[in-house]
C-alpha cells in the first residue's frame, strides 16, 4: 500500500519522498498574494505611517489546501524577513480556539524569551509585542478562530508581516488581505491524482480522471482520499470510482464528505471503529497506545491499523521520534458524528476512560523509571506489561516531551467532562510528577501552573478542600515565583481557609508560613513575624520540632528586618537550640552565623566575633566548605572593624583555598519544591 497522507488542514500532499513537498497549482493565488505584499496600504495612502504590521489572509473550507498555500507563500518569501519565521497554530483539530495566552508563550518561546508562569493573556501578548518591535520577521498564524486571536498577537512593527489562515473573514482587523480559496484547477487536481493512483490509469482513462475531479470539486482533501482509495486497490478503474461519487453521492453533503463515506465503509470493522474512536484523541494526537486503549486492542495491532489509515490518507504520520499522528482537522467532525451516531455514550464514556488509564499508567512508568534508587519504584515498575514500561530514563524523557501537548490536552479535556474526575485527578497528579522529575519544577512552571488550575477547578466542582488547599498553595508558589507576591498572598488565605476546613495540619501550617513569607516579600516584618508565631505554634502543638526551629529562624529574620535586634537573636538561639537538639550540625551552624550578623547589625563586634568563630568550628564538622570559607570572610570583615588586619588577611586567605579547593559544581535540574503540596486524590496507590 502506498503511503499518502493528508495535511493538517487536509492540503494537498504524499508521504511518498518523492512528491512529499511538491505543491500544486493555486499559481493564481500565489501572485495575487505576493502583489498584496507590495501593495500601499490604507495608513500609506492617506499619508500616515503604518502603525502595526501587514495581515494577508487566507481564507477557505477545511481542506481546501489553505494551510499548504501559506507554508508556500512563507516559503517564497522568507527570504524577505532576515529576523525569521514564527508559527502558531490557533485551533485544535476539533475546533477548539487555543487561547492566546497559550499562542503568545509559544511564540516567545520560539524567540527564547522568558514568558512567567501564570502570567496574564494581555501581559503575554504585550511581551510578544515589544519583543517583535524594531525586527523584521513573519508570522504564520494558521487555523484562525477569529479576529480576536489574531488581533492580539499583531506585532506594532510595520516591517513585520503576519499570514493568517481562518475559515472566514477577520472582521475588525483594518487593511486585511484577504484570498479565498475554491477548489484547484483540473489541471493540478489530475496530477495530483497521478500521484496516487498512478500515471498509466489517468494516461488510459483521462476524461473518468477529469470526471473524477469534477466529482471532488477540485477539493483538495477529497482528492487525497480518493487518491488513497485508489491507490490501495490497483486494478481498480478510475471511472470506477467517478461513477459512484457521481451516482451514490448525488448532491448529499459536501465532496469531502462524500468521499470520506465511500472509503470509511469499505474498510474492515475493527479499523473503521479505530478511525471513529480518534475524534477522542486529545489535540487530534494519536499514538499506538491512545488507539490501543481506545479500541481496546493491543498496540501492535493499533499500530499496524493507524499505519493502514496514514496509507488511505485518512491520518497523517508526524515526522517525529515515537510513532505519532494526527486526525486531520477536517476529517475531525466527520468522525466525531460517525462516533456519535454509532457508538452508545456509555461506550464513548468508557473508550475515554480507558485512554486516559493507559495515560496515567505510562506517566506512572514514566516517573518510576527515575527513581532507580527506589525498591518500591521498581517494584511497580516489574508490574507493568512491557508495553507500557521504558528502557531507559532518556526514552522516557522524550517520550514525555513529544507527548506533552497530548498530555497536557488529556488533563483539560478529563477536567471539561466533568464524569471522570477520579481519573482527571490522578491523571493530573502523575503529569505533574512526571514533569517534575524530568524537566524540574522552574522549568515546567507554565505547564505546572495550568495544571494546578485545572486541580482547583475539579476540587472546586466537587467540594474537596484538601485538594483545594493544596492547588491553591502551589499556584501561589508559583505565583510568589514569578513576582505576583499580591496574588499570591490572595492564593495563600484562601488555601488556610480550604486547610482549617479539610482539619489538614499540614496544609494549615504551609498556609500560615506562606502568608508570612509573602507579607515579609511585601515588606511587612511585623505582620511576617505574627504568622510565622502562628505556624510556630502549630509546629510546636504537634512535636515537630525541626520544622519549629525552622520558623523560629523565619521568625528571627523577620526582627532583624524589622530592626529588633533582641528579639531577632532570641529567635535565633531558639533556632540553635532546636537544631542541635535534633543533631542537624550544618544547620546549627548557619544558626550561629546568622546570630553573628544580627550581632554585628547591633554593634556588638566582640560577641559577634565570638560567635562567628563558633560557627566556623561547627561548619568545619558539618563539611561545608562554602559556609566554612563566607564565615571566615565575615570574619576577616569584623577583624577589620577591630583594628586586626593582619588577622583578617589570615582569614581571608583560608578562605580563598577554601574556595579554590572545592570542586565545580554540576549543572543540575532544579530540584522539586520540598514545600509543594502533592495532588492528592482518593486512591491510595501512586
Amino acid at each position: 500500500m502506498t503511503d499518502q497522507a493528508v495535511d493538517p488542514d487536509g492540503a494537498e500532499r504524499t508521504a511518498h519522498p518523492a512528491r512529499e513537498d511538491r505543491f500544486l497549482g493555486r499559481a493564481r493565488e500565489l501572485k495575487e498574494l505576493r502583489a498584496d505584499i507590495e501593495r500601499a496600504g490604507l495608513d500609506t495612502l492617506s499619508g500616515r505611517k503604518a502603525p502595526r504590521a501587514r495581515v494577508l489572509l487566507i481564507a477557505g473550507r477545511p481542506g481546501s489546501g489553505r494551510t499548504r498555500l501559506a507554508e508556500q507563500l512563507v516559503r517564497q518569501v522568507a527570504g524577505r524577513y532576515p529576523d525569521g519565521v514564527l508559527r502558531a497554530r490557533l485551533s485544535e483539530p476539533g475546533g477548539t480556539p487555543v487561547p492566546v495566552e497559550q499562542a503568545a508563550r509559544d511564540l516567545l518561546a520560539a524567540l527564547e524569551l522568558p514568558a512567567p508562569a501564570g502570567a496574564a493573556e494581555d501581559d503575554l501578548a504585550a511581551a510578544l509585542r515589544a519583543a517583535l518591535a524594531g525586527r523584521r520577521m513573519l508570522l504564520l498564524l494558521d487555523d484562525a478562530a477569529g479576529a480576536e486571536q489574531v488581533d492580539a498577537l499583531l506585532p506594532d512593527a510595520p516591517d513585520c508581516l503576519v499570514v493568517a489562515v481562518s475559515g472566514g473573514p477577520l472582521t475588525g482587523i483594518a487593511d486585511v488581505r484577504p484570498c479565498t480559496l475554491g477548489g484547484l484547477d483540473t489541471k493540478s487536481a489530475v496530477e495530483l491524482l497521478t500521484g496516487y493512483a498512478g500515471s498509466v490509469r489517468v494516461t488510459v482513462d483521462p476524461r473518468s480522471a477529469e470526471s473524477l475531479v469534477e466529482a471532488c470539486h477540485g477539493h483538495p482533501a477529497a482528492l487525497v482520499l480518493a487518491g488513497g482509495w485508489l491507490a490501495a486497490r490497483p486494478q481498480a478503474a478510475i471511472s470506477d470510482l467517478a461513477k459512484r461519487l457521481h451516482t451514490d453521492g448525488g448532491t448529499d453533503g459536501t465532496p469531502l464528505s462524500r468521499v470520506f463515506r465511500l472509503v470509511y465503509d469499505q474498510l474492515p470493522g475493527p479499523a473503521a471503529r479505530v478511525l471513529r474512536l480518534l475524534c477522542l484523541a486529545p489535540a487530534g494526537l494519536a499514538d499506538p497506545h491512545t488507539a490501543s486503549a481506545l479500541a481496546g486492542c493491543s498496540v501492535d495491532a493499533a499500530r499496524a491499523t493507524l499505519d493502514d489509515l496514514v496509507g488511505l490518507g485518512l491520518l497523517r504520520a508526524l515526522d517525529s521520534p515515537l510513532p505519532q499522528y494526527e486526525v486531520p482537522g477536517c476529517l475531525h467532525p466527520l468522525l466525531r458524528a460517525l462516533a456519535e451516531a454509532q457508538e452508545r455514550p456509555a461506550e464513548l464514556q468508557l473508550a475515554r476512560a480507558r485512554m486516559l488509564e493507559r495515560t496515567v499508567r505510562l506517566l506512572q512508568s514514566c516517573r518510576a523509571i527515575t527513581e532507580t534508587d527506589s525498591p518500591q519504584a521498581r517494584e511497580k515498575l516489574s508490574g507493568l506489561p512491557p508495553a507500557l514500561r521504558f528502557p531507559t530514563p532518556r526514552a522516557a524523557a522524550d517520550w514525555l516531551r513529544i507527548r506533552r501537548p497530548a498530555l497536557l490536552a488529556s488533563a483539560r479535556l478529563a477536567v471539561a467532562d466533568g464524569e471522570l474526575d477520579t481519573l482527571a485527578r490522578r491523571l493530573m497528579s502523575q503529569l505533574v510528577r512526571a514533569l517534575a522529575a524530568h524537566v524540574g519544577t522552574q522549568a515546567a512552571a507554565p505547564d505546572l501552573y495550568g495544571l494546578h488550575g485545572l486541580v482547583l477547578d475539579v476540587a472546586e466542582r466537587r467540594g474537596l478542600p484538601r485538594e483545594k488547599a493544596a492547588a491553591l498553595l502551589n499556584l501561589g508558589d508559583l505565583d510568589a515565583q514569578t513576582g505576583r507576591t499580591r496574588e499570591a498572598l490572595v492564593r495563600y488565605r484562601a488555601a488556610l481557609d480550604a486547610g482549617r476546613e479539610a482539619n489538614d495540619p499540614y496544609a494549615t501550617g504551609r498556609a500560615m508560613e506562606s502568608v508570612g513569607g509573602a507579607y515579609q516579600e511585601l515588606g511587612d516584618h511585623d505582620r511576617a513575624a505574627d504568622w510565622f508565631g502562628r505556624a510556630l505554634a502549630e509546629r510546636l502543638a504537634r512535636g515537630e520540632h525541626p520544622e519549629a526551629a525552622r520558623l523560629y529562624g523565619r521568625i528571627g529574620t523577620a526582627h532583624t528586618y524589622a530592626g529588633r535586634y533582641g528579639e531577632a537573636l532570641r529567635n535565633w538561639r531558639a533556632a540553635l537550640a532546636g537544631y542541635r537538639r535534633s543533631g542537624d550540625v550544618a544547620a546549627s551552624a548557619r544558626a550561629l552565623s546568622e546570630i553573628a550578623r544580627v550581632q554585628e547589625y547591633a554593634g556588638r563586634p566582640e560577641e559577634s566575633l565570638r560567635t562567628c568563630q563558633e560557627a566556623v568550628e561547627w561548619a568545619r564538622r558539618a563539611e561545608d566548605a562554602r559556609l566554612q570559607a563566607a564565615l571566615q570572610l565575615r570574619l576577616a570583615d569584623t577583624l577589620d572593624r577591630l583594628g586586626d588586619p593582619a588577622s583578617a588577611r589570615l582569614h581571608r586567605a583560608a578562605a580563598e583555598r577554601m574556595l579554590g579547593e572545592e570542586p565545580p559544581e554540576e549543572d543540575a535540574q532544579p530540584e522539586h519544591d520540598a514545600n509543594a503540596c502533592e495532588i492528592r486524590s482518593g486512591r491510595s496507590e501512586d
